[in-house]
């Protein structure tokens, strides 16, 4: 593990150019469609985040790559994916659906966040999994066949988007095809309707009809799939120019009209005076006001950019509303309770009422030095590293986590200024 890393920024303004890895939604759901269509869909400008990297030397080969270690055992291969929450729910639907004789697993994390409804809705379809060790989660043992028993299944639409996407991804490649109904309410939108466009982008069609989506059996089409940089990442960026004092930053290569649901970090942002301009390379992010106009913030449809979002708006003292932030507390870490954890050595509380949450700045105050856990969640590292620009010594434990989704990220900050 490395050393705990301690970050000041002693020039509060921020100009820089920052080119971003690639989408690490768009890229893990391109790899899978890349297994699926047997290499006939290409994919160009994959991100270097270690959740992808992980998936692709999986699906190359079962081989041991940046922490996808595999091992016999009783004569059945065992993929370990590490803290990949994604690579699991995404080779859960790919390893049932083609048969693979295997058993996924992770870290000890993984291993205590649910799965069992993903499994119920694969075991529906005609898959034979087992649980290795404890009902609902993680490990799983997949039979070596796969024999379509029926094209209909019910999943539920407010636990994770990633189930769904995942039933999806493998959706073309059934002899029955799909035809998934979501039952209630559709937390993460954005990111279903990415899957679909994706989707559409390797030639598959679909309907999408109230609550049910129908993806037929169907053959990919020849197509090169090129990854967007990673909106995630960029949501960090904004938050620095949110600290500072003055700002433009340059995010090559995004785009306005972009399939990543957290591109909606920059109509967010706007209540927190930063700007985004458009151009034909990217975007410029201009802290352009001082003042907050925003109190109540509705992040059903992003909810990875809850923490960033959250954490600005406690360092400016706003007293600001959060909701659709359910699916926090099954994510690397209970998200909602690290957050009131951290948040605390500044004076915030974060105040749950049913299904809404209160920022309480009142005791805002800014210690010359803090220390802040990151809960081995890379975002927990991420979404506080801007509080350098108020803090004299910001100390970040288990700095390495970023790999997980931004791995130049702490790089990045020392082209912006950031000193450690």
């Amino acid at each position: 593990m490395a050393e705990a890393l301690i970050l000041s920024k002693p020039i509060k303004d921020t100009s820089c150019t920052i080119q971003l890895t690639g989408s690490k939604s768009e890229s893990n759901r391109a790899l899978i469609l890349n297994a699926s269509s047997k290499g006939k869909v290409e994919v160009r400008n994959l991100s270097s985040a270690d959740d992808t990297v992980t998936l692709n030397g999986i699906l190359e080969g079962l081989r041991p790559v940046n922490g996808a270690a595999v091992a016999s055992v009783s004569e059945v291969p065992t993929v370990n994916i590490g803290p990949a929450g994604t690579a699991m729910r995404f080779l859960t639907a790919y390893f049932a659906t083609t048969g693979q004789e295997v058993i996924l697993t992770g870290t000890e994390r993984m291993k205590q966040r649910p799965i069992g409804i993903l499994v119920d809705a694969v075991k529906q379809l005609g898959a034979e999994i087992e649980y290795v060790e404890k009902e609902g989660f993680p490990p799983l043992k997949f039979k070596p066949s796969f024999e379509q028993k029926t094209n209909k299944v019910s999943i539920k639409g407010n636990i994770s988007s990633q189930f769904i996407t995942a039933l999806l991804l493998v959706a073309p490649s059934l002899p029955q095809g799909l035809e998934l109904t979501i039952e209630g309410e559709l937390t993460s939108s954005p990111y279903v309707q990415m899957t679909l466009a994706m989707l559409a982008e390797a030639g598959i069609n679909h309907t999408w009809d109230g609550s049910v989506i129908s993806i037929p059996a169907q053959a990919f089409q020849p197509s090169v799939i090129t990854v967007e940089p990673d909106w995630s990442a960029a949501s960090y960026w904004y938050a620095i120019a949110a600290l500072s004092d003055k700002s433009e930053i340059n995010l090559p290569f995004l785009k306005q009209n972009s399939l990543q649901g957290d591109s909606r970090i920059s109509n967010i942002m706007t209540s927190f005076g930063i700007t985004t301009a458009f151009t034909d390379e990217g975007l410029v992010l201009v802290k352009s006001a001082s003042e907050i106009n925003g109190d109540f913030f509705d992040l059903k449809d992003c909810p990875d950019l809850a923490q960033t979002v959250i954490v600005v708006s406690a360092a400016l003292g706003h007293n600001a509303t959060f909701t659709g932030l359910e699916t926090l507390k099954i994510k690397e870490t209970d998200r909602v309770a690290a957050l009131q954890n951290e948040l605390a050595k500044i004076g915030v509380k974060l105040i749950e009422e049913n299904e809404l949450y209160h920022l309480d700045c009142s005791g805002l105050h800014f210690p010359d030095k803090i220390t802040i856990k990151t809960y081995e969640d890379h975002r927990m590292a991420m979404a506080f590293a801007p509080l350098a620009l108020k803090i004299n010594q910001l100390e970040i434990e288990e700095p390495e986590v970023v790999g997980k989704s931004y791995p130049s990220f702490w790089e990045d900050l020392r082209k912006a200024g950031f000193v450690f």
